[in-house]
This record gives structure tokens, sequence and C-alpha cells, in this order.
């Protein structure tokens, strides 16, 4: 690794992405989404960089305070902008609760609603999924192919969806939950042969392989613009909506403030200004603990503008 004019060997890398998956929480996470921001926060400290420069020199030790210090804020780092508050409990109940499907079937929609119960940003969900797919359908039509980038545990929702005939595709970075869903969509494919899924590893922050996708009916990315944008604007947010190939995009955010208050406007008026300026259409689906804009890409200029009723549904 190159940074500014010091070089650093591959392999203190390896160590230094050894010793931030030490931890638990991030023991699952992508190497490669580990290295990326390794390589950011050395940029921004090139102290640190000249340190790791020195490799095997003499004085140079990975007990130092000094190498500490860029595990801890890398670690903390991570944590920050992939919200790692995972339990090896949790992950411990999923397994189980997934192996429990392989052998009550019938019990599938109690099963991934316990399953989603074990993750934060789906169970605020469970409440209003259900009411959510049916008002996200009205706009969208009922897709027959879904992308989901930053899925996390979302696919599992796909129980209250009540559509006919999906493929799904899943992308994340954890590792571990990859390999859970796809033993998921396997055991969803033997109870409904309309279901297909398949889920892979994919760091959006690389945000060019997108190019990559098939051509999907609709996109979730859901909650993810303060990943991508990581406090710096929001073109790096554009840019994924942009490129994504599909004909409607789901984005989100939490309406409650870090300490579970209700936001005094929760409407980001900066992603209504850009769809403005691309042209596309839009509307707003809000509940209790997240606001939802469906973005048309392909319908230039569609507005929709009933008055808001009393569940909160309001399109634009």
């Amino acid at each position: 690794m190159l940074i500014g004019n010091k070089a650093i060997k591959e392999s203190t890398i390896r160590t230094l992405i050894a010793a931030i998956r030490s931890k638990k929480e991030l023991q699952h996470l992508n190497e490669e989404f580990i290295h990326e921001h390794i390589q950011q926060y050395l940029t921004q400290h090139p102290k640190a960089a000249a340190l790791l420069a020195k490799g095997a020199a003499p004085g140079f030790s990975t007990r130092s305070a000094h190498y500490k210090k860029i595990i801890k804020d890398v670690r903390a780092s991570l944590r920050k902008v992939y919200g790692l508050f995972r339990t090896r409990e949790q992950e411990l109940k999923r397994k189980e609760l997934l192996e429990e499907l392989s052998v009550s079937p019938a019990h599938l929609r109690s099963i991934c609603q316990a399953i989603l119960d074990t993750h934060p940003p789906t169970r605020e969900r469970l409440p209003f999924y259900e009411n959510f797919y049916r008002k996200l359908f009205r706009i969208t039509g009922e897709p027959s192919s879904i992308l989901d980038l930053g899925c996390g545990l979302n696919p599992f929702s796909l129980v209250f969806m009540k559509a006919k005939t999906v493929t799904y595709y899943a992308y994340d970075i954890d590792e571990e939950e990859i390999s859970l869903l796809n033993k998921f969509f396997a055991q969803l494919h033997k109870h409904n042969p309309a279901w297909k899924g398949r889920a892979d590893i994919l760091d959006l922050l690389h945000w060019a392989r997108l190019s990559h996708l098939k051509k999907m009916d609709l996109c979730f990315l859901l909650k993810m613009t303060d990943v991508l944008d990581r406090g710096k604007g929001h073109k790096a947010t554009e840019a994924v909506i942009r490129m994504v190939p599909a004909g409607y995009v789901v984005v989100s955010f939490p309406t409650l403030t870090m300490s579970g208050r209700k936001m005094n406007v929760p409407q980001r008026r900066w992603i209504e200004w850009m769809c403005r300026r691309l042209g596309y259409g839009y509307a707003v689906l809000e509940f209790e603990t997240e606001i939802f804009y469906v973005l048309n890409k392909e319908k230039k200029g569609l507005k929709k503008e009933p008055p808001t009723n009393n569940q909160g549904f309001q399109e634009r």
C-alpha cells in the first residue's frame, strides 16, 4: 500500500486487518472493506502511515501505543459507518431459528419475524412491514425482481410482501449474514419454488461495480446514505442511485434522533431537490420510525400530490 511517499508492506496491512477483526463484532466483516478503511485512515493520518512504513525496522512494535491507536481508531470508524452492534448470542439465535425453519417450514412467517427481531433496524420495521409493502407496491406495482443493497437482515421480510413470484438479490459486506441469507433463500425456494434469491458480498463504496449487476424492477437502499456519504455531502448516494440498474429505488432514513426523540423535520429536502434536478418522480411513505423515498427513475418528471391521510402516507 502506498500512502503519499510511504510504502507499507502488504504483510503489515494483513497483520493490522487480523488485529482489527479479532473483535467478535468485526470478525465477519469483509477484508476488502476493512482494507479500504485502513487506507482512508492512513491517508488522513500521515504520521500513522509513517509508523507502519517502518515495518520491521528497529523500534517498531505491534505493542506500541501508536500501533494500538491505529487499531482502535479504525475499529471506531467501522462501527460508526456500518453500525456494528451485533452480538454472538444474536448470531447463534439466528442460526438456530433458520435450522428450525428446515424442520418446521409451516412456521415460515413466525420464524422470519423472530429473526428480524434480532437486529434493531428490522425490529423497528416489524410493526409496519406489511403495511409498508402494500403501500409501496401501489406505487411501483408488484415487482418480480428486487435488488437490496446493504441488505442486512431485510430479505427475511420477504414473507410480508405477499408476492406471487420474485427473484431477490441481496448484497452486504458481512460474510456471516451473507451465508445465513443464502441458506434462507434455499429454504424459501423449497417452500415456494416461485421465490428465488441469492446473497453476495458487495462494498457499496465501490459503486462502479453496480454497472455489472442485472437489471431489476426495484432496489432497496435502506438507511445507507450515512454509510455512503460519510458526512461529505451527498455525491456518493447520488452516484449509487444513478448507477443502480432498477426502475424504482427506495431510499430510507430514520425519523428518530439518537436519543429516540421524533425529528421535527424528518424529510430530507436534499433528496427531493436531487429528484427535481435529475427529473425523477418520487413518492414519500412515512412511518413512526422511518421515512421512505420511492424514486421513479424511468418516468421522468412524475409527481403525485394527494393529501396526507391519517396513516402518515404522502405521495409527491
